[in-house]
């Protein structure tokens, strides 16, 4: 490893605390209540009919509260995206889908089973009765096809083998799944027809839901875009497919957006950038009336980028994303990057209390975007920066837990704030832990659900 080396000492740190813990809570006590609108309107549960009937209808109550939590948490709310950090909140979006599709399935299966046995009917027969003449069925039919296949297109398999912009637009679906399955939850739920308190819940939790995406999906992103017009105001290569690009605006300061946070962008230009808005981390601190990012090319929208001209319109969505400076607790400081995921570590680096080093992992010399600022940051400040190369045939350097230990004395009481590919992230993770690091103290966030 090189290094540039320098210290200073730095002001005090006063992390922020999350408002995972009560999030939370609030949706498992969402649940609780679901429950307890079955339980308030059984009674006695007799044969098999009745305990499959049950238990579907309970399957049904549980994936109905699932959808509405599933969009809200898609609805981009601040205190998910800012204070918990969308990485956290995609895990749960991820996990919410999972139990949504589960509980979907359950439910289809045991009520059809259920009204089987209660009939003396075939599956076959019960399902298409169940379908073609129960009210709202159609359509509930029709939702439960597309949630299916937003969740198997979802899969980490499937979603390597697709583009992320057919993704985006397949995911879209979960809206019209859920506004189609909406009126059968009301015309057949024994739990909610005829109960006027249950059913003002039903209506409150999603109509609340749907003024979450209303407000915080478009309501909020015009008023940002209309209020400071953002456009391209140059684009320069850094790295072999790897390019920053300049965006200029009116009065960028009242954004608010922060070293290392990031943004959704569309780019206006007719190119296709424009029908799907990809997240790209700021690279720089914000400043002036300019933000900047750096993107290298890894999908259709990031591959266009470079052909960005001066004065193209962009559209933005942000600040997102709690991979700041809030995060730290100690006064001495471990940045890990690979590849592009230097790009908000660099905004970091400049910005970033205490006594910082930046371990930047690449393949070559030539692949370091941004080199040449850190180690102008790093005089600047007094702070170290390090690489971790390829050898001359190509072998990867050993970032094991002791070899980062020998590199950095006193490793299990730094923070660590660690950003790049998957398979890197997970590797240097499971090495950070078994250095000695504790689980809260190592950061990171990624766009992946």
């Amino acid at each position: 490893m090189t290094t540039v080396d320098e210290r200073r000492t730095a002001p005090a740190v006063h992390p922020r605390r999350s408002p995972a813990a009560a999030v939370l809570a609030l949706l498992w006590a969402g649940a609780a209540a679901v429950i307890a609108l079955w339980w308030s309107d059984t009674g006695s549960v007799v044969g098999a009919a009745g305990r499959l009937t049950a238990a579907g209808r309970i399957a049904g109550l549980l994936c109905g509260y699932s959808c509405a939590v599933l969009v809200g948490l898609m609805a981009r709310v601040p205190l998910l995206e800012v204070r918990i950090g969308s990485d956290r909140t995609a895990r749960w979006h991820a996990m919410a889908g999972r139990y949504t599709l589960c509980l979907l399935v359950a439910h289809v299966v045991l009520i059809v089973a259920g009204y089987a046995a209660q009939d003396h009917a075939s599956l076959v027969h019960e399902t298409a009765d169940v379908v073609l003449h129960y009210p709202e069925m159609l359509k509930a039919t029709a939702g439960t096809v597309l949630l299916l296949t937003v969740g198997i297109t979802s899969v980490r398999a499937v979603r390597r083998r697709t583009a992320h912009e057919f993704w985006y637009y397949v995911h879209l679906l979960t809206y019209a799944a859920v506004f189609l399955a909406f009126g059968h939850q009301l015309a057949l739920g024994n739990d909610l027809a005829g109960r006027p308190a249950a059913t003002a819940f039903w209506y409150a939790l999603y109509l609340g839901a749907a003024a979450l995406v209303l407000w915080f999906r478009i309501l909020v992103p015009v008023r940002l875009n209309l209020r400071h017009r953002l456009r391209v105001h140059s684009v320069r290569q850094e790295a072999p497919g790897v390019h920053s690009v300049v965006v200029q605006g009116r009065r960028i300061g009242e954004l608010g957006a922060r070293a290392g946070q990031f943004f959704r962008w569309r780019f206006l230009d007719g190119d296709g950038t424009a029908w799907t808005s990809t997240p790209y981390s700021l690279s720089a601190p914000p400043g002036g009336d300019r933000l900047r990012i750096t993107v290298k090319a890894l999908g259709d929208h990031s591959a266009a980028v470079p052909l960005l001209r001066p004065g193209t319109r962009v559209w933005a969505e942000g600040p997102y994303g709690s991979f700041t400076a809030d995060r730290a607790t100690r006064h001495r400081v471990l940045l890990i990057a690979a590849g592009v995921g230097v790009t908000p570590l660099r905004a970091l680096f400049e910005t970033l209390p205490g006594e910082v080093t930046l371990l930047y992992r690449a393949r070559t010399a030539g692949d370091l975007a941004l080199g040449g600022e850190l180690e102008a940051i790093a005089r600047r400040r007094g702070a170290r920066v390090l690489y971790a190369l390829n050898g001359p045939r190509g072998e990867r350097p050993n970032l094991t837990a002791q070899s980062l230990r020998a590199a950095f004395p006193g490793l299990a009481g730094h923070d660590v704030y660690l950003c790049g590919p998957h398979g890197f992230a997970r590797e240097l993770y499971e090495a950070l832990r078994a250095a000695g690091v504790p689980d809260r103290r190592i950061h990171h966030e990624s766009f992946e659900l």
